[in-house]
């Protein structure tokens, strides 16, 4: 029984791992085709004949997998969270990710303690890799665009002052700027130039970018608009004040440092003592890992340390 349920683990591993890899490496198939169209683009002046200008997004390449993520509310917050982040591939592959990662994990608490009431809840972490990563990688883009954000309105402001229309200076952006904000600026002015109107593009760049600061150029923007008024001086206090709150935070984390080498030291200091005392005597701790409650205690210890891990970063990061 035990070796046929191990068996039918690995089968399953290996054909998910297998599904998650075809997707990806179709993903960035596709990606390496749409850049190379891109260029294209570009290099003919945008003659490049297109037959559809609707946007498409696919939940899965599988269609009864789509269907299945188009009927759940949260799918919608995933495919917005890799769209942020710019992560290859669609929800689905990600949702196949966090499920091998469960079931590797699941088999590999089995196969160290035998309890399965034990290992498919201490597996279940294991699911949330794929979405903390692309949380990581969608932290990473935004801190990138909101860094880029003062110079690229510099530049916007510097085009108006120069007598460049606000389509002029966004063109410049993304003209000048790499990923994120030139790609996402680009986007914008695609809208306008296919007929979407001026706040209805800012509001959906606002939806697409979790950066805080370009509230203010939005809000901005669409009040010059309506009640006139200088939109380069607008337009250049903004990006002054977007760099006074960069000064702002930095003196933060100067001053919240002491809080997080606090948080490694309590973290590390588990598993360093552990080491230590293996080290100097390996049979005190050989009750931890041959003995079943050993085994339930030491998972027991590794989940509260997880939690504390979790509380303790929400403690230490302070928003400005």
């Amino acid at each position: 029984m035990i070796a046929a349920l191990v068996g039918g683990g690995v089968t399953a591993l290996v054909f998910i791992a297998l599904a998650v890899a075809f997707f990806v490496s179709r993903a960035v198939s596709a990606r390496g085709e749409r850049q190379v169209r891109r260029r294209l683009t570009g290099i003919s002046g945008g003659r490049v004949e297109a037959r559809d200008v609707l946007r498409r997004e696919t939940l899965s390449e599988l269609p009864w997998f789509h269907r299945l993520l188009s009927r759940v509310d949260w799918s919608a917050d995933l495919r917005r969270l890799l769209r942020q982040a710019g992560a290859p591939g669609t929800p689905g592959v990600y949702i196949l990710a966090g499920l091998l990662c469960w079931v590797a994990g699941l088999y590999a608490v089995y196969l160290a303690s035998g309890l399965l009431l034990l290992a498919v809840p201490a597996g279940l972490p294991l699911a949330f890799l794929p979405l903390f990563w692309l949380r990581h990688r969608r932290s990473g883009r935004m801190a990138a665009f909101q860094r880029q954000l003062p110079e690229a309105l510099d530049l916007i402001a510097r085009a108006l002052r120069a007598g460049h229309t606000f389509e002029g200076g966004l063109r410049m952006v993304v003209d000048e700027f790499e990923d994120p904000i030139g790609p996402e600026f680009g986007q914008t002015l695609d809208e306008i130039n296919f007929g979407a109107d001026m706040d209805e593009a800012l509001r959906a760049l606002l939806a697409r970018v979790d950066c805080p600061d370009l509230k203010f150029f939005v809000v901005s923007v669409n009040i010059q608009r309506e009640t006139g008024g200088n939109l380069a001086e607008i337009i250049g206090n903004i990006a002054h004040l977007v760099r006074e709150r960069f000064k702002l935070l930095g003196r933060v984390r100067v001053l919240s440092a002491e809080g997080r080498l606090s948080a490694m030291i309590l973290l590390a200091l588990p598993f360093g003592i552990a080491l230590v005392i293996n080290f100097l005597n390996p049979a005190y701790l050989a009750d931890l890992f041959d003995k079943p409650l050993g085994r339930l205690l030491t998972a027991v210890a590794l989940m509260s340390m997880g939690t504390g891990t979790l509380i303790i970063r929400r403690m230490i990061r302070i928003k400005v």
